[in-house]
């Protein structure tokens, strides 16, 4: 077999080998994780959500230096009060991708794409997919309700024709998948690419701590990784842990009060101002709810996670997962994860193509 198979467009737009994408997780997705992802031949974006203002530089070249300057992308919002920071520092260092949620506008995504840059958002839902390419975006990841994080309701199934079927930029499949029977069907549904973050996270190379990471393996039910709207008021699937039940049973105020401490916390660490924060609340006031929504993650969710993925204390924090860490067994290096996955699809591949010839054999 040929060592190019499954070398989509997607591949060529990336510049990496194989179809598969490292997702930007906060505070899990570092330099040491996207760089072991990018020399095993997938593609890494670093969360640069997370990631200190005065770090970033640094980290980025940090990727540079250990994958010998190999492509890799970068996460941003544009709520964040380094965003403009983030988005010059794509250019100077061309990054080849970028990704976030929706924030930019046709002038900042005009920009990247002017610079080479790929512009790659998550949507959870047709529409919005239509809206991001309307706004200038040239590739789509999409995200089914079974991923981690904040997600929509609709099943990877259901929503991955329905954007390929709609849209003529690369689409690229999230939601469910973790092994190569996943990415020969996402290729068969259309999608010229995977995505993963939970498998990703629960590799060798994610530096979560072990305390953490062993609380994600000894889950083995998936309606236990659960979708909640109580950390941010945004739906968000994650592990079923101390800190979800102790918000379940807590009162609107209680869980307000938590909300307003985590935001000023979070709003100390990034050096937000506070005329910043007003601006982006009333940005959000004068566009939607979700806009709304949006702000209040940037301000609540970090500080939970950052609990449970630098920390180690997954009982105080939030363990953000898709329902694929029920069937992960064991951690592997991001190079066995991706090497795996290629050997099963083209097993898999190969099963298929006999059936075929057994059925022509038929006549």
């Amino acid at each position: 077999m040929a060592t190019n198979d499954f070398h989509t467009p997607l591949c060529e737009l990336l510049g990496c080998r194989w179809p598969i994408v490292q997702t930007a997780m906060g505070w899990v997705a570092g330099p040491e994780l996207v760089a072991a992802t990018t020399n095993a031949g997938g593609f890494g974006f670093l969360a640069g959500a997370t990631i200190a203002a005065e770090r970033i530089e640094a980290e980025i070249l940090r990727v540079k230096e250990l994958t010998g300057d190999q492509p890799f992308g970068l996460n941003f919002h544009m709520f964040q009060p380094n965003a403009q920071q983030l988005l010059d520092l794509a250019v100077k260092h061309r990054i080849r991708a970028v990704s976030y949620g929706r924030g930019p506008d046709k002038k900042v995504i005009g920009r990247l794409r002017d610079a080479g840059i790929v512009c790659m958002p998550t949507v959870g839902a047709l529409k919005h997919a239509l809206k991001a390419i309307e706004m200038g975006a040239n590739v789509i990841t999409i995200q089914g309700g079974e991923g981690g994080g904040h997600t929509g309701s609709v099943p990877t199934t259901v929503l991955l024709p329905q954007v390929v079927d709609a849209v003529k930029v690369p689409v690229v499949a999230a939601g469910g998948f973790y092994d190569g029977r996943g990415l020969l069907a996402a290729l068969a549904y259309g999608a010229q690419g995977i995505a993963m973050g939970t498998r990703f996270l629960m590799t060798t190379d994610s530096g979560v701590p072990a305390v953490t990471l062993e609380r994600y393996l000894k889950t083995k039910d998936a309606e236990k990784i659960q979708v909640s709207h109580l950390v941010d008021g945004m739906p968000q699937r994650m592990i079923a842990n101390e800190y979800l039940a102790m918000l379940e049973k807590a009162s609107a105020l209680k869980r307000l009060r938590i909300a307003l401490a985590l935001a000023l916390q979070w709003k100390a660490q990034t050096g937000m101002t506070t005329a910043h924060a007003l601006k982006v609340l009333w940005q959000g006031l004068r566009e939607d709810a979700a806009s709304v929504a949006q702000t209040v993650m940037a301000a609540n969710a970090p500080m939970l996670l950052q609990r449970s993925m630098v920390e180690g204390r997954p009982a105080e924090g939030v363990m953000s997962s898709g329902q694929v860490a029920a069937v992960i067994s064991q951690l592997v290096s991001c190079r066995e994860l991706i090497e795996g996955i290629v050997a099963q699809a083209r097993e898999r591949r190969a099963a298929l193509a006999a059936y075929d010839a057994t059925e022509s054999s038929h006549g």
